[in-house]
């Protein structure tokens, strides 16, 4: 009987261990957001105040506001939400290589994109621009001849400038926040490249109202959302990115993201419709 009694104790110890073995597991996963844990990985740029900026693992921007108000239609709690790094010259490989399910990060739609990649979108029409000190008398590229234009190492929008008005003098630096920097120590006359972009580093706090961006945009960028090759989601995307518009919350993410930065959008292409899916 007493060995009896020890079995049926070690038994029933062993169904405890087990029972609580499960209840810690349902715990953990739990834990890991709804929809069982499941994530979805979303591009961003780390490096773009106002767009895409990582402060320390908590990320803030236009576009980061945008994928978040996006996800949540399509399903996502913001913690099931994983942010990726995707620099300009990696987009279409985390695209392709399945390192993210889609991307926000100032990614202009274009032809040749469309190759590789899918695209929603857009949620927003920029154009390229000029930041100026708040006290320029620059109003366009017609005003820069003999003057110090800063752009990015390697960027094409500076050039763009050159080649029309050859009297420009460029300056390259590595980053747009060192062009600034530039600026604010009076070494160069302006800086170009998309208006929001312009406008997210004018809205720093160490920058605000020191500078202000033109509003004499000189092209068209489409941002769409970068998607998969044969992604089935677009239609979803761009349902989410209308109702943003219709609702206002779009408009709040501009106003806030661009606040201190003496910044208008170009309201004859904003806010954007989204194009059929393909």
């Amino acid at each position: 009987m007493r060995t009896t009694r020890y079995a049926a104790a070690a038994v029933a110890a062993l169904a405890a261990l087990t029972l609580s073995a499960c209840g810690g597991g349902d715990s953990a996963e739990s834990e890991g957001g709804d929809a069982g844990g499941e994530t979805v990985r979303i591009g961003i740029k780390f490096d773009q105040p106002g767009l895409g900026y990582d402060e320390g693992g908590s990320y803030s921007g236009f576009d980061v506001d945008v994928a978040k108000y996006v996800a949540g239609e399509l399903g996502y709690t913001e913690k099931q939400i994983k942010f990726v790094e995707a620099p300009s010259a990696n987009r279409e490989n985390l695209l392709s290589n399945n390192q993210v399910d889609m991307i926000f990060a100032t990614y202009s739609i274009t032809d040749t994109r469309k190759e590789t990649v899918d695209f929603a979108g857009p949620y927003f029409v920029a154009g390229q621009d000029l930041l100026v000190p708040t006290d320029s008398d620059i109003t366009g590229p017609e005003d820069l001849e003999g003057k110090n234009l800063c752009s990015v190492t390697g960027s094409t929008s500076a050039q763009k400038i050159k080649d029309q008005y050859p009297g420009v003098q460029l300056v390259e630096q590595p980053g747009y926040a060192e062009c600034v920097t530039a600026m604010g120590g009076g070494q160069i006359d302006a800086v170009t490249t998309d208006d929001i972009i312009l406008a997210g580093l004018a809205a720093q706090e160490a920058n605000a109202g020191k500078f202000k961006v033109v509003g004499n945009t000189f092209s068209e960028e489409n941002y769409g959302v970068g998607l998969p090759k044969g992604s089935d989601k677009c239609e979803d995307i761009n349902a989410a990115i209308t109702k943003m518009i219709d609702d206002g919350a779009w408009e709040e993410a501009i106003t806030k993201n661009t606040e201190g930065a003496d910044y208008t959008y170009n309201a004859e292409l904003n806010p954007p419709t989204p194009a059929p899916c393909a």
